[in-house]
């Protein structure tokens, strides 16, 4: 075991630490933390409660990790926070483990970059590959898929869901559901389009690209809600082959908030 922990970092012996682990100067890890191998941890982290890490994570310094939620119901309760591997955190990225109003774990994925002042509340679910730019905050209940991008300055409201390679611009004050592939900016948030080179990084083909597009303006424009115009059959017919509609069809019929509202 290679550990290369400074002298000044609190460490509890029941804490379990795997291979290759870098602790710097002041940094504190609680009794029931498990980390990974090869995380590297900077000066001044604190990273406690029921908290599993991955592997291959660097936090900067001045992190708070597994800290107990902002919600006047948490009792001390043993919740937990798990983060997977590959992760990024820069500065003063704090992130808050779960409650037992919902599945008691705050949840991150892999390969995800947390610039710095992002908050990331209880019970939340961040997908893989995910970009919180400075000073996003993000409340508790929140969901938020794959490769998904949000600009600087933005804030979530709880129980949110942002579809996977959604782009949210900067300042953006979101309390409404963003389809996934869909760009919006605002506050309150609105729907600008699709995310066109989010798709096509993903690989998918030029015309259904195209009619993917196509459905999304034919939606904007119609007198219907978007949950009204996907319950029409007939107007979904020419589109029935387009697995992207489809999933954004069921997306819209499952989404308990509502989408946010279209750019006018």
């Amino acid at each position: 075991m290679t550990l290369k922990i400074h002298e000044t970092a609190i460490v509890d012996k029941n804490a379990k630490l795997g291979e290759n682990i870098e602790i710097g100067a002041y940094s504190v890890i609680g009794p029931n933390v498990v980390i990974g191998n090869n995380n590297k941890i900077h000066s001044h982290v604190v990273i406690e409660g029921h908290t599993e890490i991955g592997q291959n994570n660097e936090f900067f310094q001045f992190c708070s990790i597994g800290a107990a939620p902002q919600d006047l119901s948490y009792k001390g309760e043993p919740t937990r926070t798990i983060i997977g591997s590959n992760n990024v955190f820069r500065e003063y990225v704090s992130i808050h483990r779960g409650t037992l109003k919902d599945k008691e774990v705050t949840t991150i994925g892999n390969n995800c970059l947390m610039m710095a002042k992002a908050h990331v509340g209880h019970d939340a679910i961040i997908g893989d590959n995910v970009i919180l730019v400075n000073s996003v905050n993000v409340a508790g209940h929140v969901k938020i898929g794959d490769k998904v991008i949000i600009g600087g300055g933005s804030n979530i409201s709880q129980f949110v869901t942002l579809g996977r390679g959604a782009y949210i611009g900067g300042a953006s004050a979101i309390d409404r559901d963003i389809p996934f592939f869909c760009t919006a900016y605002g506050n309150r948030v609105k729907l600008k389009g699709i995310n066109i080179i989010g798709l096509r990084r993903q690989g998918y083909d030029k015309p259904v690209i195209s009619e993917f597009v196509d459905f999304y303006r034919t939606m904007e424009s119609s007198a219907l809600s978007p949950r009204a115009f996907v319950d029409h059959d007939e107007l979904m017919e020419e589109y029935k082959d387009n697995t992207l509609v489809e999933e954004l069809r069921v997306f819209i019929r499952e989404s308990e908030i509502g989408l946010a509202p279209f750019v006018k």
